[in-house]
This record gives structure tokens, sequence and C-alpha cells, in this order.
């Protein structure tokens, strides 16, 4: 009986994990970045990039905005990702929801003259990221 047990929680596991992992597909289709906002978010890519390598390493920072930063880029660096990057447009938007998430909590945390002081694009790079990631801009 106990054999049987943790079959049935390891399949029953797995089928949970299928599921949300599907559900975040589905939302990925939904809220995907469309036309311009496409293009505007690969704009400003190498510039973002840039700027969470710069806050990670800025030891004014608190510690915890930068090991969150720290961990994004490993994530950003890893071949494995909740969706395939092969996959048109829906692969890369993974990775922008969580950019978007964590650039939201060092603003929480250090403020958006943080974000700011370390953005090495234009003013109209920074101007898009704040649009893209609805940042506050003050």
């Amino acid at each position: 009986m106990t054999g049987s047990f943790w079959w049935d929680t390891a399949l029953g596991s797995a089928a949970a994990l299928i599921l949300i992992w599907l559900a975040l597909i589905v939302m990925l289709v939904v809220v995907r970045p469309r036309g311009n906002l496409l293009r505007e978010a690969l704009r400003i890519l190498p510039d973002t990039l840039r700027l969470i390598r710069r806050l990670a390493a800025d030891p004014t920072l608190p510690r915890g905005v930068r090991i969150r930063l720290g961990l994004l880029l490993i994530y950003l660096a890893s071949p494995i990702d909740l969706v395939p990057d092969f996959l048109p447009v829906i692969g890369y938007a993974d990775d922008a929801i969580i950019v978007t998430a964590v650039l939201r909590n060092v603003v929480r945390h250090a403020g958006i003259d943080a974000v700011r002081e370390h953005w090495p694009g234009t003013d109209d790079g920074f101007t898009a990221l704040t649009h893209l990631t609805g940042l506050a801009a003050n």
C-alpha cells in the first residue's frame, strides 16, 4: 500500500506541474507583446541586460535585491527555460515577464533612482523600459 501511495502522489504531482505549466503557456500567449511593444523590448534588450548586471554588482543595494538579480542573470543565461526559446514570440515572453517582475521588485526595495542611475542607455530607452515594465518613473 505504501508503494502505491508514493506512486499515486508522484503521478498527481507530475500532473499538477504539467497543468500549471500549460496554464503559464496560455497566459504567455494571451499577454505576449504585440507590434511596437515587441520591437521596443527587443531594442532595449542589450541595455536591460547591462542594467541587471550593473544593479547586481552594486554593493549599495540591499543584499536580497542583489541576490535576486544574480539569480535572474543565471536564469537568463541558462539553456533551461519555463518555455523553450525556440517557440516564436512566447519563447522569450517568459523571460520578459520574469525580468519585469524582478525589476519591479528592485524598484520597490531600492527605488527608481537606483535603476535610473545604472541605466546604460538613452533617456528614450529608459522611458521605454519604464513603459514596458510598468515601473513608476517618478
